[in-house]
């Protein structure tokens, strides 16, 4: 599997802008000699963090994004990780993960289960309902959480207890806090024994610097790509997936789980 990750500051409030922003980078990808199985978004990247105003700029009825989206995958035969974006159902809004495979079907959503105090995200977005839940891209098992879920070891625990071999990470992590992001990520990864594939914005906004550094990480937790703390760019990388199956059965954790006694 070869990903594409855009690591890309975002126009605030401008959802328009960042769809040309996105649209220009996948054009640019597809000029390249290796064309991507997967591309990955970062999290709420039509608008950013545009709290107080999101009601007037989020997706709505008309799924601007998502028929976006849809028409990028299947235009360019690519499987598109479409970050996350403020989504409007009915009253509440939500931040929702979007996944599109190569024929530009919707095969994934995911809400964002756990909001940020620290944020007082609960006063403008509502928290996700369901279950994370795997799905398939290329006959591979992955799974997706966004930005703050990475805190949570047992939400990913759960994700690779049902059998992904990938889990996609969509975020807008500040630097103050750059240390738990790399480390979360890489404990993430060994523990699960599954890559780790995230994609966090750069730039700053409302006084808030954004730490970059999307990782491409290995099962044993290696870091094999990953972004700068500030440069807008993309970061490539191919995972030999038969790695997984040799970690696991190497190390076989899951195996020597006695979760009755937990």
């Amino acid at each position: 599997m070869k990903v594409a990750i855009y690591q890309m500051d975002i126009v605030p409030g401008q959802p328009e802008e960042n769809r040309k922003k996105v649209r220009q980078w996948v054009g640019q990808l597809m000029q390249s000699e290796e064309i991507p199985d997967v591309i990955v978004l970062p999290e709420m990247w039509t608008t950013a963090y545009t709290l107080p105003t999101l009601d007037e700029v989020c997706e709505g009825e008309r799924n601007e994004t998502a028929q976006f989206l849809s028409e990028m995958a299947s235009m360019n035969n690519i499987n598109v990780v479409g970050g996350s974006v403020a989504t409007k159902v009915k009253d509440k809004i939500y931040n929702r993960a979007l996944i599109f495979n190569r024929s530009g079907q919707q095969v994934h959503q995911y809400d964002k289960v756990h909001l940020v105090p620290m944020l007082d995200e609960h006063l403008y977005l509502a928290g996700g309902e369901q279950k994370a839940q795997i799905f398939e891209l290329d006959g591979v098992k992955v799974g997706v959480i966004i930005c703050y879920d990475l805190r949570f070891p047992e939400l990913a625990r759960s994700l690779a207890l049902d059998g992904a071999e990938v889990l996609f990470i969509l975020a807008e992590w500040p630097e103050a806090r750059q240390t738990h992001w790399t480390i979360l990520q890489q404990a993430r990864a060994i523990e699960n024994q599954m890559y780790i594939i995230s994609s966090n914005r750069v730039g700053t906004y409302d006084g808030v610097e954004f730490c970059g550094r999307s990782y491409v990480i290995n099962p044993w937790g290696d870091i094999i790509a990953q972004g700068t703390q500030a440069k807008e760019e993309t970061i490539r990388a191919t995972l030999p997936l038969e790695n997984v199956k040799e970690v696991r059965k190497n190390v076989p954790v899951f195996k020597s789980r006695v979760p009755n006694l937990y």
